[in-house]
């Protein structure tokens, strides 16, 4: 009987948290709701990666058609000199002094003249 009377003086101690780590129960997965955002984040890739190449195909036509109207004033270019240059060989001939005097005695009748004169004027002082 002496044993039951000790059980009830001694005080009861609070359980002590255990210290070892729980091996055995695992907690219970998450449920995976980055599906979507996922999705969602390569379509938006996808559209940007998309976006760019479109870029990259118009910036190139544009690049091609300005390379294509360069060209084109080249020629335009190289036609207009070669006009000019018959041009001025036209002019050079139709101003020589050889044609220029048969015109002017053939067409309008002068003639040489027989002798040159020269005139001096005075120097005037104001």
């Amino acid at each position: 009987m002496a044993t039951g009377a000790t059980a009830r003086a001694e005080p009861r101690r609070a359980p002590r948290p255990s210290t070892r780590p729980r091996t055995q129960s695992r907690p219970a997965p998450r449920r995976r709701t980055a599906t979507r955002p996922r999705v969602t984040g390569n379509v938006v890739w996808i559209i940007v990666v998309a976006t760019l190449l479109a870029g990259i195909v118009a910036l190139n036509v544009a690049v091609l058609r300005l390379n294509m109207q360069a060209e084109e004033l080249e020629t335009e270019r190289n036609e207009l000199a070669a006009r000019r240059d018959n041009l001025e060989a036209d002019l050079s001939r139709a101003a020589a002094a050889g044609r220029v005097e048969a015109i002017a005695v053939h067409r309008i009748g002068l003639v040489e003249p027989a002798e040159t004169t020269y005139v001096r004027l005075a120097h005037v002082k104001e």
